[in-house]
């Protein structure tokens, strides 16, 4: 396998909104590079990169797969992630280690909401970006009106470096204006072209774009731009430094037209990638962690190895296999290497270069270059492993918090470990797939970024760990307490058995607290009637009833209760008569003391443009929102809100349908409040039901 230095690799992610033709881009590279000899298709589930049972069924993308080929003795990495909201964090992990993020539109549809999505995130990880305007070979094809679209919504820095010549059905033809070169192609071919001049009528848009191109270059940095004032324009020289330098610099971002399924400019695009896009070397240096403090540590072949994990796969097809990103020196066969976050040493085993599920070994990967390892003990992503003489962390992925929530109900009993076991591998495979047990609730909840998000992980524990299971809406952790005051609530515990029998009797006062005071519990006893050494089991016996509630199973919070009375036998009474006695009494007490129920109300910050504000607050009030305010941020309105959690189950997918997939959303708990009584009942009586069919 041929071995590459930094300098001689791209670094590429393809993003972009669902259906703009990510996966047929990365098919038509591989096939015209010569990886592939099959043009694969992603309708009959064929491709290289949509390898997973889930993504050939659905004809989706749901995971990021890594890619590699040669071109002009470049190596070229690709990494094709979904476009699908619900596998953002597919997206984050590609764009972590990209030295380039390269947009991919429709020619027709243009910029969609998953377009402004992604090119936020590129932004937030500051590397250099380019855009593909794809599909130009479609009917209604018009690659300048979606550059003039990308202008106005996402950046003013972009400019067309190839643009169409005939967009639309019979699309074949690109003019380059850095090379002034017409490229023309045989379309379903090779995906190869033939270098002809421009033809005289076609001359004056080129050069009109050329200068454009020019003016861009001496615009993104002060000494080209002092030559370009001095001599009215730039030298080649100049020229395709100052290309290459606005590219690596963010203030260039290059725009190319391109059809994935018929092949046409897809060698035009790699001729541009391997001549102007950053190469890890020209990137020469990424942020990490030393000894707490931030450095910069040098792309280099020659240094101290360090390796970033950006995405672990367990598919069993093809083993469990970490990839990463060599950030420094030279990864190879046999290393030790130590992990800073477990402070744990692994070896590295077999080293692979990918192509989706197939792999290949190689002897060594160079600074800058993505490969995957197998069998890492106790590596997970975001970890980083270094030489113990260069002992750093790279700085970790930020994934998105789950935005929606269901509970896990196994179809079989005695499950529950294997379900802990698959849902933990998952969570590994994919760490914006969360999973925790609520032992409040007696609920495993799982938590992801839709609901499809959530339905497939259910799918694949089905399958690949054979356990079937249903999600349900998770319960909602309401709680007990009481509005009014009960002077006097009295239990006697007496029981004898014909040997020593059981006494304990008890007078308690059980009032309420302010909100989010929690309990108190007050011994008032005079005279020894009931014996210090019994009062903690009469309070042991409170809290033990507060747990498990008195309405309807959930727990008593703000509630007072004082132990002023009781009385008690010399050799009959003991703790656990004492302890049912405070028991019983509390909960006599509290059923007396006007008891409601509590919900979560959770804050609500919601982000739409204003088209969609009518629609979005109306959806609010049925969920009995209340509306606190509105405010600008740029483009958007932010909402917030207060509304009850029991009203918010899939409002992830609800938001997504009322705004086209732009709104977004957060939200935590603001405070408890009492539950309408109309609902109340329907909780009370839905408790009673469930613990019938429990007995």
């Amino acid at each position: 396998m041929k071995e590459y230095k930094s300098k001689n690799v791209r670094n590429i992610a393809f993003v972009g909104h669902g259906g703009s033709g990510k996966t047929s881009l990365v098919e038509a590279v591989l096939f015209t590079s010569g990886v592939i000899t099959r043009l694969g298709r992603v309708e009959d589930g064929n491709t290289v990169s949509d390898f997973k049972p889930e993504e050939i069924e659905r004809q989706i993308s749901t995971s990021a797969a890594l890619m590699h080929c040669d071109w002009n003795n470049t190596k070229i990495n690709i990494i094709d992630s979904p476009g699908y909201a619900d596998f953002i964090g597919e997206v984050l992990c590609a764009l972590s280690v990209a030295d380039t993020g390269i947009l991919v539109l429709k020619a027709v549809e243009g910029i969609e909401v998953g377009s402004e999505k992604v090119w936020k995130l590129i932004n937030e990880n500051k590397i250099p970006k380019a855009i593909v305007i794809n599909k130009c070979d479609n009917e209604r094809a018009d690659f300048f009106s979606v550059f003039e679209s990308v202008n106005q919504r996402l950046t003013h820095d972009a400019v067309i470096v190839q643009y169409p010549v005939n967009q639309g059905l019979n699309f074949d033809t690109v003019i380059d204006v850095v090379r002034m070169k017409m490229l023309v192609y045989e379309r379903n071919k090779n995906g190869k072209y033939r270098l002809e001049e421009i033809p005289n009528d076609l001359k004056v848009q080129a050069e009109k774009l050329r200068n454009q191109l020019i003016e861009k270059i001496a615009e993104s940095d002060e000494d080209t731009m002092n030559k370009y004032f001095e001599n009215g324009t730039l030298s080649d020289e100049e020229f395709l430094s100052g290309l290459k330098k606005g590219i690596l610099n963010r203030t260039i971002i290059p725009v190319l037209p391109i059809s994935a399924t018929s092949l046409v400019n897809i060698a035009g695009f790699m001729d541009f990638v391997v001549s102007f896009l950053a190469s890890p070397a020209e990137r020469n240096k990424i942020q990490a962690y030393q000894d707490g403090k931030l450095i910069e540590v040098e792309i280099k072949e020659d240094s101290e190895p360090a390796l970033f994990v950006f995405k672990t796969i367990t598919e069993s097809a093809i083993g469990e296999l970490s990839l990463f990103k060599v950030y420094s020196g030279t990864i190879k066969h046999g290393l030790d290497l130590f992990n800073p976050t477990t402070n744990k040493f692994e070896r590295i085993s077999q080293i692979y270069v990918l192509n989706g599920k197939n792999r290949t070994e190689v002897a060594h990967l160079y600074a800058g270059d993505l490969g995957a390892v197998v069998r890492l003990k106790d590596t997970h992503t975001n970890n980083t492993l270094c030489s113990k003489n260069f002992v750093v962390k790279f700085k970790e992925i930020q994934f998105p918090e789950p935005i929606i929530h269901f509970a896990v109900k196994p179809k079989s009993q005695g499950d529950e470990d294997k379900i802990a076991n698959g849902f933990h591998s998952l969570h590994e495979e994919d760490p914006t797939f969360v999973m925790s047990y609520n032992p409040e609730l007696s609920q495993t909840v799982i938590g992801g970024q839709g609901e499809l998000h959530l339905t497939l992980a259910a799918k694949k524990l089905k399958d690949k760990f054979g356990v079937d299971v249903e999600l349900v809406e998770p319960r909602i952790p309401y709680r007990e307490t009481i509005k009014g005051v009960c002077e006097d609530a009295e239990y006697k515990h007496k029981k004898q058995t014909g040997g020593r029998g059981q006494y304990g009797h008890v007078h308690l006062k059980i009032e309420p607290l302010k909100r989010g005071e929690g309990f108190q519990f007050v011994d008032a006893i005079v005279g020894g009637v009931v014996p210090g050494r019994f009062v903690p089991a009469v309070e042991k016996g409170i809290l033990e009833t507060m747990e498990k509630g008195v309405l309807a199973g959930y727990k008593v919070v703000d509630v007072k209760a004082t132990l002023f009375d009781g009385s008690h036998h010399s050799v009959d009474s003991d703790e656990l008569s004492f302890k049912i006695a405070g028991s019983q009494a509390f909960k006599k007490g509290f059923l007396a003391a006007n008891p409601v129920l509590l919900e979560p109300i959770q804050e609500v910050k919601i982000k739409i443009t204003e088209e969609f504000m009518g629609d979005v607050m109306g959806d609010i009030s049925s969920r009995r929102g209340k509306i606190l305010g509105m405010e600008s941020e740029g483009e958007y309105q932010v909402i917030k809100a207060l509304v009850p959690l029991a009203e918010l189950f899939k409002y992830a997918t609800q938001l997504r349908s009322l705004t086209q997939g732009k709104g977004t959303f957060e939200m935590k708990l603001s405070h408890y409040e009492e539950v309408p009584k109309e609902i109340e009942a329907k909780i009370i009586a839905a408790a009673e039901k469930q613990k019938e069919e429990d007995q």
